[in-house]
């Protein structure tokens, strides 16, 4: 695997971009009109691009922590990465109603995607002081606040994204926008861990070309490490653009009838609701709150192999396995793209849009993948590699179904941000539980713990899931029910 070249790695994520865009049209099950699925097309693709750029410009932190090596210790990246998901998830109960009631999706990617590139920026000077000028500064303290405000913003397009979803997408259809969202997800990891790596490469001293002529400075040379900051601020100012020329919110927007969508607001569009109204619909709900706690367990096991492989790998040396190190960003990508894409198309063809039970699945194969795992930590490299990519896959697959498909569900078209913004925050209330819980664990007792600490989520978000089993909003019932009288169909 070490013989490929490099060109294989984009041109297999480009593919897997087209193998997307082609199972969305042909996923056509409410046989919408062709200029209809094309505009709806036009709406979700640059939107979904943004969204895959935050990305990197959220996880790019990761990838500086290995550049910047003993100025930033293990300690100091669980704190910092702590930090930043905490304000994400406690920022949803404020920006949730606000996108819901106020400022819908549209506007609410755009402050994203200005947000985001304007607190990379504040991240790359920090890095551009402390490497190049020498500044002695609290490390910790300065980078977790400029990490707060970046993760912040971070926070408004991932409600975006799916507020603007809720109401171009059937019930029906639902489960395979939900891969699409975690397509998008995988893509932006794919963006922030290769293509980041290739930057650091690439502005080192020692390296030639546009990015070394553009960031290292002649006068003072010295590895320009804070062009991983600089780049995605750079891309999201174009993607900005394009969305405020392209996005509609809605298809009534863009002239088309309107859509009835099957959801819980399905019947209630005319109803008004009050942020404490949002808020209680939500955190007074048994079944929101089990989607919450399922999504809890996803972003534990999401964040503790995405985040710690590639810093497990620089340690304990992975003989044999150094192609998962050199391209954790592809990995990640194909694989993440292949557990959404399971999860929503089960839930779709064989469970009649239900997501608990995809969700399930997934939770049940961390489960054993983890303990696997914790078994030959530190004799079989390529089955570690191999068992922290399937984990990966499978928690991708976790907050496509939770976050972006039955949080929009059940919460419905009014309160979609909200109830998407709480069930998400959930993922990095667990992420930042995971970040402090590992970075501590690993530093006083050995990376022995890594694969032991997902054991015990694992099986919460399998008995949640067991739980909303046969969940579904009564819309989307008596839409189901209208299909089975034509054509009854396979009932798992």
């Amino acid at each position: 695997m070490g013989k490929i070249p490099d060109y294989f790695y984009p041109i297999t994520v480009a593919l897997c971009l087209a193998a997307v865009i082609a199972v969305y049209f042909a996923n056509n099950p409410l046989k919408h009109t062709r200029w209809f699925m094309t505009r709806r097309f036009i709406n979700w693709f640059p939107l979904g691009l943004t969204y895959a750029f935050l990305c990197m410009g959220r996880y790019n932190l990761i990838v500086a922590k290995g550049a910047l090596g003993s100025l930033m210790s293990k300690s100091d990246l669980g704190i910092i990465f702590a930090v930043g998901t905490w304000v994400y998830a406690c920022s949803f109960l404020v920006n949730g109603p606000l996108i819901d009631k106020k400022i819908g999706g549209k506007r609410g990617m755009l402050i994203s995607a200005v947000g985001v590139s304007l607190s990379n920026i504040a991240l790359g000077i920090l890095t551009w002081l402390i490497i190049a000028q020498h500044w002695k500064i609290n490390l910790v303290l300065w980078f977790s606040l400029l990490y707060a405000v970046n993760m912040y913003f971070q926070s408004f397009g991932s409600m975006s994204i799916i507020k603007v979803k809720a109401y171009w997408f059937h019930v029906r259809e639902r489960g395979v926008f939900g891969a699409i969202f975690g397509t998008l997800i995988s893509v932006g990891v794919y963006f922030a861990f290769d293509w980041g790596s290739a930057i650091i490469k690439l502005t080192k001293t020692s390296s030639t070309g546009i990015l070394h002529d553009t960031f290292v400075s002649t006068a003072n040379p010295t590895d320009a490490t804070w062009s991983i900051f600089y780049i995605p601020a750079i891309i999201l100012i174009f993607w900005a653009v394009i969305d405020a020329w392209l996005i509609k919110d809605s298809p009534e927007e863009a002239g088309f009838p309107h859509l009835d969508t099957c959801d819980a607001s399905s019947g209630q569009m005319h109803i008004e609701f009050s942020v404490a109204d949002l808020l209680k619909r939500i955190f007074t709900s048994k079944l929101m709150m089990l989607i919450a706690f399922a999504e809890l367990t996803g972003g534990v096991f999401r964040y503790a192999m995405m985040n710690w492989y590639s810093i497990f790998a620089a340690e304990v040396k992975q003989p044999g396995a150094e192609f998962f190190t050199h391209h954790w960003g592809w990995f990640t990508c194909v694989f993440g793209i292949v557990g959404g894409f399971a999860g929503g198309l089960i839930s779709d063809r064989m469970f009649q849009s239900r997501r608990g039970p995809p969700t399930a699945l997934l939770c049940g194969f961390v489960l054993i993948t983890a303990t696997v795992m914790s078994f030959v930590l530190f004799t079989q490299p390529k089955l570690v590699g191999w068992s922290a990519v399937l984990i990966v896959m499978a928690s991708i697959g976790v907050t496509s179904l939770m976050s972006g498909t039955a949080a929009t569900d059940f919460g419905g078209r009014k309160a979609t941000a909200t109830s998407m913004g709480i069930i998400n925050g959930f993922a990095y209330v667990g992420s930042g539980v995971q970040s402090i819980c590992l970075g501590f664990l690993i530093v006083h007792e050995g990376w022995q713990w890594w694969p032991i600490f997902v054991i015990p989520f694992a099986v919460i978000g399998l008995l949640c899931t067991i739980k909303i089993w046969h969940d579904l909003p009564e819309a989307t019932r008596r839409y189901n029910k209208s299909l089975e009288e034509k054509d009854p169909p396979l009932v798992l």
